[in-house]
């Protein structure tokens, strides 16, 4: 078990890497760093993945699209032998917490539309190995009833006056919609159920379509029992950050959204200011967890505690960025940090999460199974 010492050429992250990885499982590597930014501590997690030995999949908390869980729970429900939090989410007390902030698949069906093209990680697990990709997506949908047709403004996600918001399954049992907006159920294609009472019930062959304020009358004309009704993507575009082309959205599994690019093809290239993030959360320290793609074909989820004076700092995403390409990474992306981030393995979180609670509930997590483990 060799150190890997890395001289950085950057005066604002440490000036030497010590990595110490050690074999947990077969296609799983752990390292924990500890290092000085100046004179200010940093302790790193990483996990490094064999992808012809583990696969990768997104899950929800609680399975659902709304309702929040920590990710060292979400992990054990799974049988995952490692985890960390993911996306970012809906962070209140209200019912709709958890809820994406961007896009977001499972299985293959968008559940969140996203917005600001923020970069996703997309994950496509075959039969012999997992592959990665990052990826920018536009998803945008329409509803058909008969020969009339709606814009849909989102996914699974609380409406907003004059909105056309689409519900499945995975949100939760009913749409949690406000009495007097009009709900619309489908199942199998066919309208069910016309209703204002709120809060329908999803059918589970089907989704719930609801509007509110200016756009009622329009779906009330159309919506009438027994109608053909359809939900279709009407464009769901992809723009490449790496070399792996993506033949069709389809066929990837799950994927999930963060905000900035971190690496490309072996350079630094920050995007958070496209992605329309704000510049402290750029240019502040804080907690991070980060995916990346390395320069032997390995995959590394990475954890930064923060946010702890004279235990760890945390770092910009400037200096996440130098860190991962000073130790092999070739692409990749920064997902929900702050008092989000953890890792889990083994059950155990080795990361100190930063909320004084300790672990924070999260709307989702990447979990790491052994391929030889099957899907969970």
């Amino acid at each position: 078990m060799a150190a890997v010492f890395i001289v950085f050429a950057f005066a604002s992250v440490p000036s030497v890497i010590a990595q110490d990885f050690k074999t947990v499982h077969d296609g799983v590597e752990y390292a924990h760093v500890e290092h000085k930014i100046g004179e200010d501590p940093v302790k790193i997690n990483l996990l490094r993945l064999d992808l012809t030995k583990v696969r990768l999949d997104l899950k929800m908390a609680m399975d659902t699209v709304v309702g929040t869980e920590t990710t060292s729970s979400i992990a054990a429900r799974h049988g995952a032998v490692a985890a960390v939090n993911a996306g970012f989410f809906r962070l209140d007390t209200s019912i709709f917490a958890g809820e994406p902030a961007n896009f977001f698949m499972i299985d293959g069906k968008v559940l969140s539309e996203g917005s600001n093209e923020r970069i996703t990680l997309a994950i496509a697990n075959q039969s012999s190995a997992t592959r990665v990709s990052f990826f920018r997506p536009i998803a945008e949908f329409q509803l058909e009833i008969g020969k009339d047709t709606f814009t849909v403004n989102g996914l699974n996600r609380e409406i907003k006056e004059n909105e056309l918001i689409v519900f499945t399954q995975e949100f939760h049992k009913t749409t949690l919609a406000k009495a007097g907006c009009v709900e619309v159920a489908v199942a199998n294609e066919r309208i069910r159920t016309v209703s204002q009472a709120g809060s329908l019930r999803i059918p589970s062959d089907g989704f719930v379509a609801v509007t509110c304020g200016d756009r009622k009358p329009g779906l009330q004309r159309a919506a009438k029992a027994g109608r053909k009704a359809n939900v279709f993507r009407i464009e769901a575009a992809r723009k490449r950050s790496d070399g792996y082309e993506l033949d069709d959205i389809g066929r990837i599994e799950d994927a999930v959204a963060g905000v900035g690019l971190l690496l490309k093809n072996g350079r630094v290239e920050l995007t958070w200011q496209q992605e329309k993030a704000g510049r402290s959360f750029a240019e502040s320290r804080h907690p991070r967890t980060a995916a990346a793609k390395m320069s032997d074909g390995k995959f590394l989820l990475a954890t930064v505690d923060g946010r702890q004076p004279g235990v760890s700092v945390g770092m910009t995403l400037q200096e996440l960025a130098e860190y991962l390409l000073a130790i092999g990474a070739v692409d990749a992306m920064n997902l929900d940090g702050g008092g989000s981030t953890a890792m889990v393995l083994d059950g155990k979180v080795v990361n100190k999460p930063s909320d004084a609670n300790g672990e924070r509930k999260v709307g989702d997590a990447l979990i790491v199974t052994l391929r030889n483990a099957g899907k969970r």
